[in-house]
């Protein structure tokens, strides 16, 4: 497991940060108090996350003190933590700007300074931080994509799970394209096992319509296409920033050929390495129909 503790000024971009780690897989804990870092990290010991951000700063008040973090960190990776710590910045200047846009008080004015000055104030209270830092990003002329950016390399570093989450989805035409699809592929010129009665009231789950779909040359040509597409593809969208990857598969009613071919892609992205899970739409509906009509039959 591999921690990363996320400081660093206020306004310069750490909730962007959070959110884009949050959608890198991470589990994130914003605003944990400095005396909780330690046994927050015993605690972690037994989750599945490959990596755990944890947001500190100055808006944890009269419980945050900079010198007290960086020992607690170095003691955590004596006792064998593996810690990360990146701080985010911006030029005063910038951060002022960003204040006033957002008609936001920052986290020091209720001690009765000026914006500029809290600015200063915590800037000089965080530099313990920021030079044991293990990243440093400062965020001054830096695009919200442009951070994100820098986060997927600083989080795919610490050999956490791709970024990219693919879900391949079946559906059936006859109930619509699902709104939420980046790519759509029609597969209801394959054969058709609906016309066969000993195939029809079962689906794409199990054997015998798995293997008359994906058995024929036709299925395999197009299988063959649209895995060389993919492969293609998805590095491509992990490197502009895309989190979440949705391809739907369909058919006529959404019960055999697209629900195994939606399972056969989904397969073979597991196989690359990708975090691949499949989704049939339609399926419990056309098995309900099913149901329904063998019970009117005499």
């Amino acid at each position: 497991m591999h921690f990363l503790i996320l400081t660093g000024m206020s306004g310069a971009g750490k909730t962007v940060a959070i959110r884009t780690l949050e959608d890198l897989g991470a589990l994130c804990v914003d605003n944990l108090p400095p005396m909780m870092l330690v046994p927050f990290m015993e605690a972690c010991r037994n989750i599945k996350n490959p990596l755990v951000a944890i947001a500190a700063d100055v808006r944890s008040g009269e419980f945050f003190d900079a010198h007290a973090v960086t020992r607690m960190i170095d003691e955590a990776r004596m006792v064998g933590f593996t810690i990360d710590t990146l701080f985010i910045e911006a030029a005063d200047e910038v951060l002022v700007n960003r204040y006033k846009e957002t008609r936001r008080e920052h986290p020091l004015s209720s001690d009765g300074l000026t914006l500029e000055e809290a600015i200063r104030r915590e800037r000089e209270r965080l530099m313990p931080l920021r030079e044991t830092a293990t990243h440093l990003i400062d965020t001054t002329g830096l695009k919200p994509r442009a951070l994100q950016k820098q986060l997927r390399a600083i989080v795919l570093s610490a050999d956490a799970q791709p970024s990219l989450k693919v879900e391949v989805m079946s559906f059936g035409f006859k109930r619509g394209i699902p709104r939420d699809a980046d790519l759509v592929f029609d597969v209801r010129f394959l054969p058709n096992p609906f016309y066969i009665p000993e195939l029809g009231p079962h689906t794409g789950l199990d054997q015998p319509v798995r293997d008359f779909v994906i058995d024929h040359p036709v299925t395999q040509e197009f299988l063959t296409k649209v895995i060389d597409m993919l492969t293609f593809l998805l590095p491509n969208y992990i490197t502009e920033g895309k989190h979440r990857l949705v391809i739907a598969i369909g058919c006529t009613g959404g019960q055999h050929r697209s629900v195994a071919i939606a399972e056969y892609i989904k397969n073979a992205l597991a196989a690359k390495d990708y975090r691949a899970v499949s989704n049939h739409r339609d399926l419990a509906l056309e098995q309900a129909h099913w149901g329904a009509k063998s019970e009117e039959e005499p």
